[in-house]
Order: C-alpha cells, then structure tokens, then sequence
C-alpha cells in the first residue's frame, strides 16, 4: 500500500540511519578494493557487510540482516582469513596488490553505478512504502521465494552448484592434464666430476 511521498528536506530518523550505513558500506567497499594488505581488505569486507547487515535491519528485513552476518560476516571472511593463513600469503603491504588497470577499473565502476542509479530513479521515482514491523520476518520470505521467485532462486542454486564444482575441479591436483616435457639429461660440464672409466672388455695384449 503506498501514501504520499514525504518531502526530501525532512528525512526521518530512519532514513538519515540508512544513509549513514549506506556511506559506511562504500567507504569500506572502496577500502576493500584499494588497500594494499590482503589482512586489511578482508576486514574492510567484515565492515561492509555490517553495513549491508544494518541495512537490512532500518528496511525491517531482519532475516536479511542474520543471514548476512552468519553466511557472509561469520562465514565466508573467515574463511578467507583461514585461507591466507594457510597458504602463507603475504600479510604485509604487497605491491603484488596492486593492478595497473586503476583508470579501465574508476571507469566500469562510474558507469556501472550511473546505469544502475539511473534505472533505480526512473523505476521508482514515485513510489513510497511505509516500512512496516514483520514484512522482512522468515514466514513472509519464505512465502515469497517459493511462492512467486521459485524459478530464479532455483536457477541460483543451479549456478551456485556449478560455481562450486568449478572451484574444486580448479584446485585439485591428481586430475591428468598436460604436464610439461622433461628435459633431457645434459652432459657434463667442466665442473662436475666425471665418471669412473669402465674397464675394457678386451684382453690385453700380452696375455
């Protein structure tokens, strides 16, 4: 049920709250992606998902909100922290971190979120939905996934499944493939020792 849009000059509290976790989420996100210490990026990326994770919670998805901070927050930065750790990556400032590609990448980005701002404004300039308690509750999305959203959350988890199985075809290690010739022996050099003389199989000649 939409009301009348309320003027932009008095925004509520609640909107003035998303406006200041949506700054917290950029900010972090382009911290994210321009520090030069991989420890420090992921707990940049711990920051914008609180952000998102709060959110959620001023637009009263609260389900949202603990799924975000237990699936990605307690999940999956951890899991990159226990990756870096156990593949001894550098922890320190690396210029390894570092793409040449900074212009080509401002650009994408400007023109991704122009596009997006752009369809975002022109597809709900008029419309107003009071944020009521309990519409973001687990009964009402569960309702709504499997109700009217079933086919693309089911194409999701088809492509989640492929993502997966990708990444571990990716990063085993017994799998054949090519592997690269072997090359043959060289000979000796100056330096190395040389092998014994083997005896001759001949007799001498005085016996």
């Amino acid at each position: 049920m939409t009301e009348a849009v309320p003027s932009y000059l008095s925004p509520t509290g609640q909107e003035i709250v998303f406006l200041l976790l949506g700054a917290v989420a950029v900010g972090s996100a382009l911290l994210v992606v321009t520090t030069r210490q991989l420890v420090h990026a992921a707990l940049w990326l711990v920051v914008c998902f609180g952000a998102l994770a709060g959110c959620y919670l001023v637009l009263t998805a609260e389900f949202v909100a603990w799924v975000q901070v237990l699936i990605y927050v307690g999940a999956i930065v951890v899991l990159l922290l226990f990756g870096i750790m156990l593949t001894r990556a550098p922890i320190g400032r690396s210029a390894d971190l570092d793409s040449g590609n900074r212009v080509v990448a401002a650009v994408v980005a400007l023109a991704t979120a122009a596009v997006l701002v752009t369809v975002v404004i022109d597809g709900f300039r008029a419309a107003y939905t009071p944020l009521d308690p309990g519409g973001g509750a687990a009964k009402e999305l569960g309702a709504s996934i499997f109700a009217t959203w079933v086919l693309p959350f089911e194409a999701l988890s088809v492509l989640l499944l492929a993502a997966l199985i990708g990444a571990i075809v990716l990063s085993r290690t017994d799998i054949p493939g090519d592997t690269p010739p072997t090359s043959p022996a060289t000979p000796a050099t100056r330096g190395d020792p040389e092998p014994p003389d083997r005896p001759s199989d001949q007799p001498s000649g005085g016996q």
